[in-house]
């Protein structure tokens, strides 16, 4: 009914009633009505306003403490390792990655994703067949979709590790910070440069992306920044970079990831070191509820929510509803990939950091998470782990 309803409307407001029905669509997910209530202001921003979407800078007020230190008295020798490895591994992107390669993103010999991965049987399943020359340019739009997600996440990143560097209290975690700022600015640094000059096409924000970015950078407190951008989201990311690291035969776009890889597996160690400590020795009880429901809330959210309406708009939109987009992307075989990857990570960093008690193992075990539990924490993984993994 409500399918037919929307056919019948203009695209204009087409697309309004189903971004007010995607804010629903949240807001029914989420069973945690505390964490609803936090994340609403967030999903009216991302969703109904589309301040991602204005083609504006977009400020999000930061109301958080910045904590100074001035006995400098190390007392975290774990987090001063981090420091000294990440110093050591800093890198160059205009040296270190060969920039001359010629990439052509609808080569089918060189491929940015391989065609197995792209969801080609359920469009088809609809009644949708491209031709070979349109595959390849389908394979373009959404490997740029996907990089430009990457770029902004980035960006998010960016800016909390500069925010959690203020408001970290230990200086060991300031050092290692201020080591994180440099590499997230260079990963926005590769990712752009990839995405201007390899592929020509940059897309916008994705809403859902959007809405978790702009609630962790107005948060005040910094371990939920913490917990949000080194745990969740950067685990989110690591699980997509690692898809296609091991999937793309693109050599400049392999060797990037690699790069961002290493980085990527010391920011999530930062994180788990921090939040072991501090979840075990500042937090109250209630504290600890509030941060493991939002948790579970969250990976639900991500795993359920990143549909690339971006590209359905660009490709689809018209032919097929939205909500059938939806369902051929969350059985399409990236997606499965993709989230074997993620939540291979995330589940055992959340058990390391204490918060996946018994209170909310049932609610992992009914999403089909569980089975992720008692795998290696990023303290225990190191970069050549995750690359020989994923080789």
């Amino acid at each position: 009914m409500i399918a037919k309803i929307l056919q019948g409307m203009p695209l204009g407001a087409r697309r309004q009633v189903e971004d007010v029905v995607d804010a629903v669509a949240i807001a029914r997910q989420v069973e945690n009505r505390k964490v609803l209530a936090q994340m609403m202001p967030s999903v009216a921003r991302g969703f109904i306003v589309k301040k991602g979407k204005q083609g504006l800078p977009v400020q999000m007020p930061a109301h958080h403490s910045a904590y100074f230190d001035f006995q400098y008295g190390g007392e975290f020798p774990e987090m001063y390792d981090l420091y000294r490895r990440a110093v050591a591994n800093q890198w160059n992107a205009e040296t270190q990655l060969d920039w001359s390669i010629d990439v052509d993103p609808e080569n089918p010999e060189v491929p940015i994703l391989p065609e197995e991965l792209v969801p080609f049987d359920g469009l088809a399943r609809h009644g949708i067949t491209l031709s070979e020359k349109d595959k390849m340019r389908f394979i373009h739009s959404f490997s740029s979709w996907l990089l430009s997600q990457f770029l902004h996440g980035e960006q998010g990143a960016l800016y909390a590790a500069a925010q959690v560097t203020e408001s970290v209290q230990w200086i060991d975690g300031k050092f290692y910070g201020s080591t994180q700022v440099m590499d997230e600015g260079r990963h926005v640094e590769v990712f752009f440069r990839y995405l201007e000059s390899k592929l020509g096409k940059l897309y916008q924000v994705n809403d859902n992306l959007y809405v978790i970015m702009d609630q962790l950078m107005t948060d005040s407190r910094w371990d939920m920044k913490f917990l949000g951008m080194q745990i969740m989201i950067e685990g989110l990311a690591l699980g997509a970079f690692g898809m296609l690291y091991s999937s793309t035969r693109e050599p400049l776009l392999k060797e990037l990831l690699r790069y961002v890889i290493q980085d990527e597996a010391r920011h999530v160690h930062y994180g788990v070191l921090a939040l072991k400590r501090h979840f075990a020795e500042e937090l109250s009880e209630q504290e600890r509820r509030d941060r493991e429901d939002w948790s579970f809330e969250i990976a639900l959210l991500m795993r359920n929510r990143f549909m690339a309406h971006e590209v359905f708009e660009e490709w689809f939109e018209g032919r097929i509803p939205r909500s059938t987009w939806n369902e051929i992307v969350q059985e399409a075989p990236f997606m499965k990939k993709f989230r074997v990857t993620m939540f291979k990570r995330l589940i055992p960093n959340l058990e390391y950091i204490g918060l996946l008690t018994p209170r909310v193992q049932h609610l992992y075990e009914q999403a089909g998470l569980m089975t992720f539990a008692g795998g290696k924490s990023a303290a225990e993984l190191t970069a050549r782990d995750l690359l020989d993994e994923l080789s």
